[in-house]
């Protein structure tokens, strides 16, 4: 096993192959957290021959220190907050109302400008696979997860091509599965295990999906 993917496409196909096993006989769904988990989540969709739809979720950033994360909102209006980050900060509740207000628009505009009028997938009983390209703290991700459990999926399945190894196990307290293929140590940040980890546009997410989508519609 390589220490770093070449980009997100290779790591994508990695992954896939070590979800074959637990895609195996299951109504499976890939939702891909955009924008950096879409070219994951399509060589995972195409490798396991699973259909491929977005997960949005946006982290709400500490007011004057936006990379800090206090929270998360999550497609459906699912909202996560870090109870003890706010405490310790002392924000309040007005700052907290703004930023959620600013993430939720903009949540619906990836929603709008990523789905192309395609209805959301029908979650229920399904195992429903959340993929991205790496967790660090996991937050975004966990409110994702938070997020889909309220559809009544038959399984939640976590997967990650690299993740800090105490946050991948974490989340198997979380969720039905997690699956991580590297867990370096030290960590540090995601973007250290790609040779290629250039920001991934709208436009790029929309081409991704709209691939998955007519893929998904030749096979049927």
């Amino acid at each position: 096993m390589a220490t770093r993917f070449r980009d997100r496409a290779e790591a994508g196909r990695l992954l896939g192959e070590r979800l074959r096993e637990s895609a195996g006989g299951e109504e499976v769904v890939v939702l891909a957290l955009p924008r950096g988990g879409v070219p994951v989540g399509y060589e995972v969709a195409n490798e396991i021959g699973a259909p491929l739809d977005v997960f949005v979720v946006r982290k709400l950033g500490v007011p004057g220190h936006e990379e800090l994360a206090m929270g998360a909102v999550a497609s459906g209006g699912v909202l996560v907050l870090d109870e003890r980050t706010i405490r310790a900060l002392g924000i309040g509740e007005e700052e907290i109302r703004r930023a959620v207000a600013v993430e939720l628009r903009e949540l619906q505009r990836r929603e709008d400008a990523y789905r192309a009028g395609r209805d959301p997938p029908d979650l229920t009983g399904k195992t429903v696979i959340l993929v991205d390209d790496g967790l660090a703290t996991g937050a975004t991700m966990r409110a994702a997860a938070l997020a889909v459990r309220r559809h009544n999926p038959a399984r939640i399945v976590v997967a990650v091509p690299v993740a800090a190894e105490e946050t991948c196990d974490e989340f198997r307290e979380d969720v039905d599965e997690a699956v991580c293929v590297l867990t370096p140590r030290p960590f540090r940040a995601v973007g250290l295990w790609y040779e290629d980890f250039d920001q991934v546009s709208d436009d790029e997410v929309r081409e991704l999906l709209a691939r998955a989508a007519e893929r998904a519609g030749t096979a049927k």
